[in-house]
């Protein structure tokens, strides 16, 4: 009898945490052979990007290898990107893969399966607004993430020569005051103050001047007001100018320009506000939202067909006040665990069950400043606001939690060991 297959599109923090378990539970037993595609062949934690942006993080160290990966824990993954869906016959096209000097790697190939999943992650939305695409780094993929590194490097290098500084400071420029945004503004002063301690550039944080953009009225519009406040106040601290209320209309290859007509230049622009699912989800047949998030019901199914699946950030799931599930880190990492049961429950014939997202609160990591937060209090609306090396703390066993799903406990265990030797032994940023 042949296996039935599952096929998992993106290989993200829910992604990964569900071909996983799956494999662990389902493929070592021959029970279901799981596959995972994604276009990438590492991967690495998103929440971690602005560090990988600012050199606190060497991707080099922290990226998992999907081919090795899975031949530990029980899947098959293949390199790839989706390109076309027919429902009919269960099967899904990869692009074909190119080289740098346009030759053919891989054809296009198919993939049958019988249960798809799509966990493709978002990108940041810049709305139409003219000129980001062309001026603006994002944050959404490690590759982004050091594109943004070496051109920081080269603007830190080129203002430690007087006479080619564009502006009397180092100006960064960064739309969005999600979690995101504020976190790589931090990022960026304690970056600035290591390549000084290095000798990387004769420039200290007294030199850099940051620009947080934020359309709603206060930043971190998504979170409780006692956490933007404190977050507020700790960036105003570090010297970064807070604009709220305030909307980019277009932007340049020497700034911004906002909707009251401020001119606002910078060395280096980033856009990370918005959130939007790849565009090409509404070209498969799905019914999406109109930022591409496949519509699902509760149970994580696509509205359209039963076969499919969709979760994080690229679904539109919605709650029991009717409210779609945020798209958020732990939503993804609660809707892997419901979808690992509700496929083990396809696959023999019972009833799924629906998701039902629970709140645990929120941390914002502020570099090595600080970090201020909430948790919430088990079943209970209430949270507990919490800051300092308690927040720093909790901030830092999200990753390891993320590890824990992905490594199990040994591994885990082993790699704390590890990361904290290369703390000793390599320099606190990767300054190449």
């Amino acid at each position: 009898m042949t296996q039935p297959r599952i096929v998992v599109v993106g290989g993200g923090a829910g992604g990964l945490e569900l071909v996983t378990r799956l494999g662990r539970k389902l493929g070592k037993r021959k029970r279901a052979e799981i596959v995972l595609v994604d276009r990438n062949p590492t991967h690495i934690w998103k929440p971690l990007l602005h560090e990988v942006a600012t050199g606190a993080l060497d991707s080099g160290l922290d990226e998992v290898s999907y081919q090795g990966h899975s031949k530990a824990h029980g899947y098959r993954f293949q390199l790839g990107t989706l390109s076309d869906l027919n429902r009919e016959e269960r099967r899904i096209t990869l692009a074909p893969i190119i080289d740098d000097d346009g030759s053919t790697v891989l054809p296009s190939r198919e993939i049958e399966y019988d249960y798809l999943v799509l966990s493709l992650g978002s990108v940041s939305n810049d709305f139409g607004t003219p000129g980001v695409a062309e001026h603006c780094h994002f944050l959404d993929s490690p590759q982004q993430a050091e594109t943004f590194r070496h051109d920081m490097l080269n603007t830190f290098l080129r203002y430690s020569d007087p006479a080619r500084r564009a502006h009397p400071k180092l100006t960064v420029g960064i739309v969005g005051a999600g979690a995101t945004g504020v976190e790589l503004a931090a990022e960026l002063y304690d970056a600035s103050k290591m390549l000084n301690s290095y000798g990387f550039t004769s420039l200290d944080s007294g030199q850099l001047d940051v620009h947080l953009l934020e359309a709603a009225p206060n930043i971190l519009p998504a979170l409780p007001e006692r956490i933007s406040k404190a977050v507020r106040r700790e960036l105003e601290n570090l010297g970064v100018n807070i604009h709220v209320d305030t909307r980019v209309t277009q932007v340049d290859e020497e700034g911004f320009f906002t909707a009251d007509e401020t001119r606002i230049e910078t060395d280096l622009s980033v856009w990370a506000a918005g959130i939007k699912a790849p565009a090409f989800l509404s070209e498969l047949g799905l019914s999406t939202e109109r930022n591409h998030q496949v519509k699902v019901h509760s149970t994580l199914q696509s509205i359209d067909d039963e076969h499919i699946f969709a979760f994080g950030d690229c679904a539109s799931c919605p709650q029991e006040d009717g409210k779609p599930v945020p798209p958020r880190a732990q939503a993804a990492h609660q809707q892997a665990t419901r979808l690992y049961r509700n496929l083990q429950a396809a696959l023999e014939g019972k009833p799924l069950k629906p998701f039902v997202f629970r709140d645990r609160g929120s941390l914002i990591s502020l570099a090595h400043f600080d970090a201020v937060g909430s948790l919430m209090r088990g079943a209970s609306a209430r949270s507990l606001f919490i800051e300092g090396r308690l927040a720093k703390f909790f901030y830092a066993s999200l990753y390891r939690m993320h590890q824990f799903a992905i490594h199990g406990t040994l591994k885990t265990a082993v790699t704390v060991v590890v990361d904290g030797l290369n703390r000793f032994l390599k320099p606190k940023m990767k300054l190449h």
